[in-house]
Protein backbone atom coordinates (compact mmCIF):
# COMPACT_ATOMS: atom_id res chain seq x y z
CA UNK A 1 0.00 0.00 0.00
CA UNK A 2 1.28 3.72 -0.87
CA UNK A 3 2.78 5.13 2.71
CA UNK A 4 0.13 7.58 3.63
CA UNK A 5 1.31 10.28 5.83
CA UNK A 6 -0.38 13.27 7.10
CA UNK A 7 0.40 16.42 5.45
CA UNK A 8 0.33 19.96 6.46
CA UNK A 9 -3.50 21.02 6.01
CA UNK A 10 -3.13 24.86 6.40
CA UNK A 11 -0.79 24.98 3.01
CA UNK A 12 -1.88 22.45 1.10
CA UNK A 13 -5.72 22.11 1.37
CA UNK A 14 -7.50 24.90 -0.15
CA UNK A 15 -8.23 27.67 2.39
CA UNK A 16 -11.99 28.05 2.01
CA UNK A 17 -12.42 24.36 2.39
CA UNK A 18 -11.09 24.44 5.58
CA UNK A 19 -13.40 27.32 6.40
CA UNK A 20 -16.71 25.50 5.26
CA UNK A 21 -15.78 22.13 7.34
CA UNK A 22 -14.61 24.06 10.63
CA UNK A 23 -18.26 26.49 10.01
CA UNK A 24 -19.96 22.99 9.47
CA UNK A 25 -18.97 21.66 12.79
CA UNK A 26 -19.31 24.69 14.75
CA UNK A 27 -22.90 24.58 13.36
CA UNK A 28 -23.50 21.13 13.87
CA UNK A 29 -22.17 20.88 17.50
CA UNK A 30 -23.67 24.21 18.38
CA UNK A 31 -27.02 22.86 17.34
CA UNK A 32 -27.34 19.50 19.26
CA UNK A 33 -26.33 21.46 22.13
CA UNK A 34 -29.14 23.73 21.57
CA UNK A 35 -31.65 21.17 21.34
CA UNK A 36 -30.03 18.71 24.18
CA UNK A 37 -28.66 15.92 22.20
CA UNK A 38 -24.75 14.94 23.09
CA UNK A 39 -22.19 16.55 21.14
CA UNK A 40 -19.11 15.43 22.22
CA UNK A 41 -17.25 12.20 20.30
CA UNK A 42 -19.89 12.83 17.65
CA UNK A 43 -17.59 14.26 14.92
CA UNK A 44 -13.82 12.96 14.31
CA UNK A 45 -11.42 16.00 14.58
CA UNK A 46 -10.86 18.50 11.50
CA UNK A 47 -7.30 17.47 11.40
CA UNK A 48 -8.13 13.77 10.69
CA UNK A 49 -10.44 14.60 8.05
CA UNK A 50 -7.58 17.10 6.41
CA UNK A 51 -5.11 13.74 6.42
CA UNK A 52 -7.95 12.02 4.42
CA UNK A 53 -9.16 15.17 2.25
CA UNK A 54 -5.30 15.83 1.35
CA UNK A 55 -4.82 12.01 0.30
CA UNK A 56 -7.83 10.69 -1.32
CA UNK A 57 -6.48 12.30 -4.48
CA UNK A 58 -3.31 10.01 -4.86
CA UNK A 59 -5.67 6.76 -3.06
CA UNK A 60 -8.11 6.98 -6.07
CA UNK A 61 -5.55 7.46 -8.75
CA UNK A 62 -5.81 3.22 -9.97
CA UNK A 63 -9.75 4.09 -10.76
CA UNK A 64 -9.78 5.82 -14.65
CA UNK A 65 -11.58 9.22 -14.84
CA UNK A 66 -14.43 7.55 -17.01
CA UNK A 67 -15.34 4.55 -14.44
CA UNK A 68 -15.14 7.68 -11.64
CA UNK A 69 -18.67 8.92 -12.82
CA UNK A 70 -20.25 5.65 -11.17
CA UNK A 71 -18.60 5.63 -8.29
CA UNK A 72 -21.37 7.39 -6.34
CA UNK A 73 -20.88 5.45 -2.73
CA UNK A 74 -17.10 7.58 -2.96
CA UNK A 75 -18.93 10.67 -3.10
CA UNK A 76 -20.68 9.96 -0.21
CA UNK A 77 -17.94 8.48 1.47
CA UNK A 78 -15.84 12.07 0.73
CA UNK A 79 -19.09 13.73 2.23
CA UNK A 80 -19.12 11.74 5.11
CA UNK A 81 -15.42 12.73 5.62
CA UNK A 82 -15.87 16.41 5.82
CA UNK A 83 -18.91 16.25 8.06
CA UNK A 84 -16.60 14.36 10.44
CA UNK A 85 -18.62 11.07 10.09
CA UNK A 86 -15.82 8.23 9.22
CA UNK A 87 -17.87 5.49 10.49
CA UNK A 88 -20.69 6.67 7.81
CA UNK A 89 -17.74 7.13 5.14
CA UNK A 90 -16.65 3.28 5.98
CA UNK A 91 -20.03 2.12 5.72
CA UNK A 92 -20.27 3.97 2.11
CA UNK A 93 -16.59 2.62 1.28
CA UNK A 94 -18.28 -0.89 1.77
CA UNK A 95 -21.51 -0.21 -0.32
CA UNK A 96 -19.28 0.62 -3.13
CA UNK A 97 -17.36 -2.10 -2.94
CA UNK A 98 -20.31 -4.72 -2.63
CA UNK A 99 -22.23 -2.84 -5.64
CA UNK A 100 -19.02 -2.50 -7.55
CA UNK A 101 -18.46 -6.78 -7.02
CA UNK A 102 -22.51 -7.04 -7.79
CA UNK A 103 -21.35 -5.16 -11.82
CA UNK A 104 -18.17 -7.48 -12.24
CA UNK A 105 -20.89 -10.64 -11.23
CA UNK A 106 -23.62 -9.32 -14.02
CA UNK A 107 -21.44 -8.79 -16.33
CA UNK A 108 -19.42 -12.09 -15.53
CA UNK A 109 -21.94 -15.09 -15.34
CA UNK A 110 -24.66 -14.48 -12.69
CA UNK A 111 -26.16 -18.13 -13.36
CA UNK A 112 -22.84 -19.76 -12.23
CA UNK A 113 -22.55 -16.64 -9.24
CA UNK A 114 -25.94 -18.21 -7.64
CA UNK A 115 -24.81 -21.79 -8.07
CA UNK A 116 -21.40 -20.88 -6.35
CA UNK A 117 -22.43 -18.66 -3.41
CA UNK A 118 -26.04 -20.57 -2.68
CA UNK A 119 -26.05 -23.71 -1.71
CA UNK A 120 -29.83 -24.21 -0.74
CA UNK A 121 -31.90 -25.60 -4.64
CA UNK A 122 -34.84 -23.50 -2.33
CA UNK A 123 -33.17 -20.18 -2.17
CA UNK A 124 -31.52 -21.10 -5.47
CA UNK A 125 -34.41 -21.44 -8.08
CA UNK A 126 -35.92 -17.32 -6.87
CA UNK A 127 -31.87 -16.34 -7.94
CA UNK A 128 -32.05 -15.32 -11.68
CA UNK A 129 -31.48 -11.83 -12.54
CA UNK A 130 -29.25 -8.60 -11.57
CA UNK A 131 -31.62 -7.42 -9.04
CA UNK A 132 -31.89 -10.62 -7.14
CA UNK A 133 -27.78 -10.06 -6.16
CA UNK A 134 -28.71 -8.18 -3.32
CA UNK A 135 -30.55 -11.39 -1.75
CA UNK A 136 -27.34 -12.88 -0.72
CA UNK A 137 -25.18 -11.69 1.86
CA UNK A 138 -22.17 -9.73 1.60
CA UNK A 139 -20.35 -12.66 3.40
CA UNK A 140 -21.64 -14.98 0.94
CA UNK A 141 -20.69 -12.24 -2.28
CA UNK A 142 -17.44 -11.98 -1.11
CA UNK A 143 -16.74 -15.80 -0.35
CA UNK A 144 -17.57 -16.79 -3.70
CA UNK A 145 -16.00 -13.89 -5.74
CA UNK A 146 -12.81 -15.42 -4.05
CA UNK A 147 -13.60 -18.78 -4.99
CA UNK A 148 -14.33 -17.51 -8.68
CA UNK A 149 -11.27 -15.11 -8.99
CA UNK A 150 -13.24 -12.01 -9.00
CA UNK A 151 -11.04 -11.31 -5.77
CA UNK A 152 -7.78 -12.55 -4.89
CA UNK A 153 -6.80 -14.96 -1.97
CA UNK A 154 -4.85 -11.47 0.15
CA UNK A 155 -7.73 -9.23 -1.54
CA UNK A 156 -10.31 -11.89 0.39
CA UNK A 157 -9.09 -11.55 3.77
CA UNK A 158 -8.59 -8.12 3.57
CA UNK A 159 -11.99 -7.38 2.27
CA UNK A 160 -13.45 -10.00 5.76
CA UNK A 161 -11.47 -7.26 7.70
CA UNK A 162 -12.63 -4.62 6.36
CA UNK A 163 -16.40 -6.34 6.71
CA UNK A 164 -15.58 -7.08 9.75
CA UNK A 165 -14.80 -3.81 11.06
CA UNK A 166 -17.84 -2.11 9.13
CA UNK A 167 -20.14 -4.46 11.04
CA UNK A 168 -17.71 -3.20 14.54
CA UNK A 169 -17.08 0.19 13.53
CA UNK A 170 -19.55 1.72 10.96
CA UNK A 171 -23.01 3.51 10.61
CA UNK A 172 -24.56 0.17 9.74
CA UNK A 173 -23.86 -0.77 13.33
CA UNK A 174 -23.79 1.57 15.71
CA UNK A 175 -21.02 1.55 18.86
CA UNK A 176 -18.14 3.19 20.22
CA UNK A 177 -15.12 1.79 18.45
CA UNK A 178 -13.02 4.70 16.47
CA UNK A 179 -11.78 4.91 12.82
CA UNK A 180 -8.54 6.77 12.34
CA UNK A 181 -7.85 8.78 9.09
CA UNK A 182 -4.78 6.53 8.04
CA UNK A 183 -6.72 3.09 8.78
CA UNK A 184 -9.64 4.69 6.73
CA UNK A 185 -7.35 5.31 3.82
CA UNK A 186 -6.13 1.98 3.89
CA UNK A 187 -9.42 0.23 3.75
CA UNK A 188 -10.39 2.31 0.37
CA UNK A 189 -6.87 1.35 -0.83
CA UNK A 190 -7.89 -2.06 -0.49
CA UNK A 191 -11.34 -1.65 -1.72
CA UNK A 192 -9.98 0.17 -4.82
CA UNK A 193 -7.08 -2.56 -5.70
CA UNK A 194 -8.58 -5.49 -4.94
CA UNK A 195 -11.81 -5.23 -6.28
CA UNK A 196 -12.36 -2.33 -7.84
CA UNK A 197 -9.84 -2.00 -10.76
CA UNK A 198 -8.48 -5.46 -10.15
CA UNK A 199 -7.66 -6.84 -13.54
CA UNK A 200 -9.41 -10.29 -15.02
CA UNK A 201 -7.25 -13.67 -14.73
CA UNK A 202 -6.46 -15.59 -17.32
CA UNK A 203 -8.53 -18.20 -15.45
CA UNK A 204 -11.49 -16.18 -15.06
CA UNK A 205 -11.80 -15.35 -18.26
CA UNK A 206 -11.39 -18.81 -19.40
CA UNK A 207 -13.84 -20.10 -17.31
CA UNK A 208 -16.25 -17.24 -18.26
CA UNK A 209 -15.73 -18.58 -22.08
CA UNK A 210 -16.12 -21.96 -21.09
CA UNK A 211 -19.74 -21.78 -19.43
CA UNK A 212 -20.93 -19.18 -22.35
CA UNK A 213 -20.04 -22.62 -25.18
CA UNK A 214 -21.65 -24.81 -22.67
CA UNK A 215 -24.85 -22.78 -22.61
CA UNK A 216 -24.54 -22.34 -25.99
CA UNK A 217 -24.40 -25.75 -26.96
CA UNK A 218 -20.93 -25.01 -29.06
CA UNK A 219 -19.15 -28.19 -26.96
CA UNK A 220 -18.25 -31.11 -29.36
CA UNK A 221 -15.25 -33.76 -29.06
CA UNK A 222 -13.00 -31.43 -30.06
CA UNK A 223 -13.75 -28.89 -27.53
CA UNK A 224 -14.21 -31.20 -24.36
CA UNK A 225 -10.67 -32.95 -25.54
CA UNK A 226 -8.84 -29.40 -25.28
CA UNK A 227 -10.99 -28.31 -22.10
CA UNK A 228 -10.31 -31.51 -20.42
CA UNK A 229 -6.43 -30.21 -20.65
CA UNK A 230 -7.58 -27.03 -19.11
CA UNK A 231 -9.26 -28.95 -15.95
CA UNK A 232 -5.74 -30.58 -14.88
CA UNK A 233 -4.53 -27.37 -14.07
CA UNK A 234 -7.28 -26.30 -11.91
CA UNK A 235 -7.11 -26.39 -8.43
CA UNK A 236 -9.83 -27.45 -5.99
CA UNK A 237 -11.77 -24.67 -5.30
CA UNK A 238 -11.78 -24.29 -9.04
CA UNK A 239 -13.22 -27.82 -10.08
CA UNK A 240 -15.50 -27.46 -7.63
CA UNK A 241 -16.73 -24.12 -8.41
CA UNK A 242 -16.59 -25.13 -12.38
CA UNK A 243 -18.76 -28.44 -11.30
CA UNK A 244 -21.46 -26.35 -9.74
CA UNK A 245 -21.82 -24.39 -12.19
CA UNK A 246 -21.83 -27.34 -14.57
CA UNK A 247 -24.72 -29.00 -12.54
CA UNK A 248 -26.81 -25.74 -12.10
CA UNK A 249 -26.75 -25.57 -15.97
CA UNK A 250 -27.96 -29.51 -16.41
CA UNK A 251 -30.79 -29.34 -13.81
CA UNK A 252 -31.81 -25.49 -14.87
CA UNK A 253 -35.00 -26.54 -16.39
CA UNK A 254 -35.02 -23.76 -19.07
CA UNK A 255 -31.44 -25.04 -20.19
CA UNK A 256 -31.71 -25.96 -24.16
CA UNK A 257 -30.62 -29.97 -24.79
CA UNK A 258 -27.69 -28.94 -26.78
CA UNK A 259 -27.02 -27.24 -23.14
CA UNK A 260 -27.04 -30.40 -21.52
CA UNK A 261 -25.41 -32.55 -24.26
CA UNK A 262 -22.25 -30.05 -23.65
CA UNK A 263 -22.50 -30.78 -20.01
CA UNK A 264 -22.62 -34.70 -20.18
CA UNK A 265 -19.32 -34.46 -22.44
CA UNK A 266 -17.61 -32.62 -20.16
CA UNK A 267 -18.56 -33.34 -16.74
CA UNK A 268 -16.85 -36.85 -16.91
CA UNK A 269 -13.61 -35.44 -17.60
CA UNK A 270 -13.40 -32.97 -14.47
CA UNK A 271 -15.42 -35.57 -12.14
CA UNK A 272 -11.98 -37.31 -11.19
CA UNK A 273 -10.91 -33.29 -9.96
CA UNK A 274 -14.04 -32.96 -8.19
CA UNK A 275 -13.95 -32.73 -4.38
CA UNK A 276 -15.82 -34.93 -1.94
CA UNK A 277 -17.53 -32.65 -0.02
CA UNK A 278 -18.91 -31.01 -3.91
CA UNK A 279 -19.72 -34.84 -4.81
CA UNK A 280 -21.89 -35.42 -1.75
CA UNK A 281 -23.53 -31.94 -2.38
CA UNK A 282 -24.11 -32.90 -5.63
CA UNK A 283 -26.53 -36.26 -4.10
CA UNK A 284 -27.92 -33.76 -1.33
CA UNK A 285 -29.49 -31.57 -4.01
CA UNK A 286 -31.14 -34.85 -5.94
CA UNK A 287 -32.51 -35.44 -2.57
CA UNK A 288 -34.17 -31.73 -1.53
CA UNK A 289 -35.07 -32.15 -5.34
CA UNK A 290 -37.33 -35.16 -4.54
CA UNK A 291 -38.09 -33.66 -0.89
CA UNK A 292 -39.25 -30.09 -2.20
CA UNK A 293 -41.25 -31.79 -5.41
CA UNK A 294 -38.84 -30.64 -8.12
CA UNK A 295 -39.76 -33.42 -9.86
CA UNK A 296 -38.03 -32.01 -13.23
CA UNK A 297 -35.10 -31.88 -11.37
CA UNK A 298 -34.67 -34.02 -9.55
CA UNK A 299 -34.79 -36.39 -13.02
CA UNK A 300 -32.43 -34.30 -14.38
CA UNK A 301 -30.02 -34.29 -11.57
CA UNK A 302 -30.03 -38.19 -11.17
CA UNK A 303 -29.89 -38.22 -14.49
CA UNK A 304 -26.27 -36.33 -14.21
CA UNK A 305 -25.44 -38.36 -11.37
CA UNK A 306 -25.56 -41.58 -13.79
CA UNK A 307 -23.40 -39.94 -16.21
CA UNK A 308 -20.23 -40.08 -13.88
CA UNK A 309 -21.94 -43.12 -11.77
CA UNK A 310 -22.03 -41.31 -8.41
CA UNK A 311 -25.06 -43.53 -7.57
CA UNK A 312 -22.76 -43.95 -4.16
CA UNK A 313 -23.27 -39.79 -3.37
CA UNK A 314 -27.21 -40.66 -3.47
CA UNK A 315 -28.86 -40.18 -0.05
CA UNK A 316 -30.24 -42.98 2.20
CA UNK A 317 -33.32 -41.00 3.10
CA UNK A 318 -35.14 -37.79 2.48
CA UNK A 319 -33.42 -37.19 6.06
CA UNK A 320 -30.40 -36.35 4.02
CA UNK A 321 -32.20 -33.46 2.38
CA UNK A 322 -34.03 -32.19 5.57
CA UNK A 323 -30.61 -31.98 7.35
CA UNK A 324 -29.05 -30.03 4.09
CA UNK A 325 -32.07 -27.48 4.49
CA UNK A 326 -31.68 -27.38 8.41
CA UNK A 327 -28.15 -26.25 7.80
CA UNK A 328 -28.27 -23.93 4.86
CA UNK A 329 -31.19 -22.61 7.19
CA UNK A 330 -28.83 -22.00 9.80
CA UNK A 331 -25.88 -21.11 8.07
CA UNK A 332 -27.78 -18.18 7.00
CA UNK A 333 -29.26 -17.15 10.25
CA UNK A 334 -25.33 -17.26 11.26
CA UNK A 335 -24.34 -14.86 8.87
CA UNK A 336 -27.31 -12.33 8.89
CA UNK A 337 -27.07 -9.18 10.95
CA UNK A 338 -29.39 -10.26 13.68
CA UNK A 339 -27.98 -13.43 14.08
CA UNK A 340 -28.61 -13.98 18.09
CA UNK A 341 -31.86 -13.69 17.54
CA UNK A 342 -32.08 -16.14 14.59
CA UNK A 343 -30.08 -18.70 15.22
CA UNK A 344 -31.31 -20.44 18.04
CA UNK A 345 -34.79 -21.51 16.01
CA UNK A 346 -32.31 -23.80 13.36
CA UNK A 347 -29.79 -24.62 15.87
CA UNK A 348 -32.56 -26.83 17.67
CA UNK A 349 -34.05 -27.99 14.82
CA UNK A 350 -30.60 -29.28 13.40
CA UNK A 351 -30.06 -30.91 16.48
CA UNK A 352 -32.96 -32.71 16.84
CA UNK A 353 -32.54 -34.00 12.96
CA UNK A 354 -28.98 -34.74 13.37
CA UNK A 355 -29.50 -37.08 16.52
CA UNK A 356 -27.18 -39.85 17.42
CA UNK A 357 -25.57 -40.63 13.60
CA UNK A 358 -25.28 -38.58 10.80
CA UNK A 359 -25.77 -40.20 7.34
CA UNK A 360 -22.95 -39.73 5.02
CA UNK A 361 -23.79 -37.74 2.34
CA UNK A 362 -24.82 -35.07 5.38
CA UNK A 363 -21.26 -35.45 7.13
CA UNK A 364 -19.09 -32.94 5.57
CA UNK A 365 -21.24 -29.81 5.01
CA UNK A 366 -23.04 -30.94 8.26
CA UNK A 367 -19.12 -30.85 10.43
CA UNK A 368 -18.48 -27.93 8.46
CA UNK A 369 -21.15 -25.87 9.69
CA UNK A 370 -21.01 -26.55 13.13
CA UNK A 371 -17.07 -25.48 12.82
CA UNK A 372 -18.11 -22.20 11.56
CA UNK A 373 -21.37 -21.41 14.23
CA UNK A 374 -19.29 -23.07 16.97
CA UNK A 375 -16.36 -20.28 16.46
CA UNK A 376 -18.95 -17.84 16.59
CA UNK A 377 -19.26 -14.83 14.03
CA UNK A 378 -16.19 -12.73 15.91
CA UNK A 379 -19.46 -10.20 17.32
CA UNK A 380 -20.36 -12.08 19.99
CA UNK A 381 -22.12 -15.88 21.65
CA UNK A 382 -25.21 -16.84 20.40
CA UNK A 383 -25.95 -18.04 23.96
CA UNK A 384 -29.31 -19.53 23.12
CA UNK A 385 -28.03 -21.66 20.71
CA UNK A 386 -24.25 -22.52 21.97
CA UNK A 387 -25.70 -25.44 23.89
CA UNK A 388 -27.09 -27.06 20.74
CA UNK A 389 -23.60 -26.73 19.32
CA UNK A 390 -21.76 -28.08 22.11
CA UNK A 391 -24.35 -31.09 22.02
CA UNK A 392 -23.84 -31.62 18.71
CA UNK A 393 -20.02 -31.55 18.55
CA UNK A 394 -19.90 -33.51 21.63
CA UNK A 395 -21.72 -36.44 19.73
CA UNK A 396 -18.74 -36.36 16.90
CA UNK A 397 -17.86 -40.20 15.94
CA UNK A 398 -14.36 -40.61 15.58
CA UNK A 399 -14.54 -39.35 11.69
CA UNK A 400 -16.13 -36.38 12.32
CA UNK A 401 -13.97 -35.11 15.08
CA UNK A 402 -10.91 -35.87 12.39
CA UNK A 403 -13.53 -33.56 9.50
CA UNK A 404 -13.41 -31.07 12.37
CA UNK A 405 -10.01 -30.78 12.77
CA UNK A 406 -9.31 -30.84 8.83
CA UNK A 407 -11.77 -27.68 9.06
CA UNK A 408 -9.68 -25.36 11.30
CA UNK A 409 -6.87 -25.34 8.25
CA UNK A 410 -10.41 -23.94 5.82
CA UNK A 411 -9.51 -20.51 4.54
CA UNK A 412 -12.85 -18.65 6.01
CA UNK A 413 -12.21 -20.15 9.30
CA UNK A 414 -9.17 -19.04 9.41
CA UNK A 415 -9.81 -15.68 9.18
CA UNK A 416 -12.12 -15.90 11.88
CA UNK A 417 -9.37 -17.05 13.97
CA UNK A 418 -7.88 -13.68 14.26
CA UNK A 419 -10.45 -12.63 16.34
CA UNK A 420 -10.45 -12.83 20.33
CA UNK A 421 -14.01 -14.58 20.76
CA UNK A 422 -13.43 -17.09 18.03
CA UNK A 423 -10.49 -17.92 19.72
CA UNK A 424 -11.41 -18.45 23.01
CA UNK A 425 -14.19 -20.89 20.82
CA UNK A 426 -11.37 -22.69 19.26
CA UNK A 427 -9.81 -23.39 22.97
CA UNK A 428 -13.24 -25.13 23.75
CA UNK A 429 -13.31 -27.09 20.06
CA UNK A 430 -10.06 -28.15 20.55
CA UNK A 431 -10.65 -29.75 24.14
CA UNK A 432 -14.07 -31.55 22.52
CA UNK A 433 -12.34 -33.16 19.78
CA UNK A 434 -8.80 -33.88 21.20
CA UNK A 435 -10.19 -37.16 23.18
CA UNK A 436 -12.01 -38.16 19.91
CA UNK A 437 -9.09 -38.31 17.57
CA UNK A 438 -7.33 -41.94 17.59
CA UNK A 439 -5.66 -42.61 14.52
CA UNK A 440 -2.26 -42.69 14.72
CA UNK A 441 -2.08 -40.44 11.70
CA UNK A 442 -4.65 -38.24 12.77
CA UNK A 443 -3.67 -38.27 16.39
CA UNK A 444 -0.10 -36.81 15.46
CA UNK A 445 -1.95 -33.98 13.51
CA UNK A 446 -3.87 -33.50 16.11
CA UNK A 447 -0.89 -33.10 19.36
CA UNK A 448 0.73 -30.73 16.65
CA UNK A 449 -2.05 -28.40 17.18
CA UNK A 450 -2.12 -28.62 20.57
CA UNK A 451 1.31 -28.03 20.98
CA UNK A 452 1.27 -24.86 18.07
CA UNK A 453 3.11 -22.27 19.49
CA UNK A 454 1.30 -19.71 16.97
CA UNK A 455 -2.06 -17.71 17.02
CA UNK A 456 -4.64 -20.36 15.62
CA UNK A 457 -5.16 -18.10 12.36
CA UNK A 458 -1.74 -19.16 11.61
CA UNK A 459 -2.34 -23.11 10.91
CA UNK A 460 -2.47 -23.12 7.38
CA UNK A 461 0.66 -21.72 7.62
CA UNK A 462 2.85 -23.71 9.05
CA UNK A 463 4.70 -26.25 7.05
CA UNK A 464 5.04 -28.84 9.21
CA UNK A 465 1.11 -28.71 9.82
CA UNK A 466 0.45 -28.91 6.51
CA UNK A 467 2.58 -31.68 5.76
CA UNK A 468 1.02 -33.63 9.02
CA UNK A 469 -2.78 -32.52 7.30
CA UNK A 470 -1.62 -34.03 4.02
CA UNK A 471 -0.50 -37.41 5.72
CA UNK A 472 -3.57 -37.93 7.98
CA UNK A 473 -6.33 -37.23 5.21
CA UNK A 474 -4.25 -38.94 2.03
CA UNK A 475 -4.62 -41.94 4.20
CA UNK A 476 -7.80 -41.86 5.44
Amino acid sequence: MTSLVPKSTSSQQPARLNELVADFEQAMLTELSNIGLPSDGVLVSINERHVVFNNFESAIDLIEMPDRGRSLYLSKFLAAVGAGLFDAALNYLWDETVAELRRRIASYDLAYFFDVAVTSPERRKNLRTEEDLSRVEDQELIRASREMELVSDVGYQQLDLIRYMRNHASAAHPNQNDVMALQLLGYLQTCIREVITLPESNDVAETKRLLQNVRSGKVDATTAKATAEFFQGLNQVQADNIAAGLFGIYVEPTSAEPARDSVRMLLPKLWPLVGENQKQHFGMRYGRFVANGDHDQANLARQLLNVVSASAYLPTAVRVAELGTAIDDLLLAHRSFNNFHTEPGPARRLDSLAGEKVPKASRAPYVAALVEVFLTNGNGIAWNADPYYRNMVSRFSPKEAELAMRELFNETVQSKLRWDIPKTKYTELLEILDPKITRPVARDLMDAICSFGGTPNALAKDTELRRLLRKAFSTN
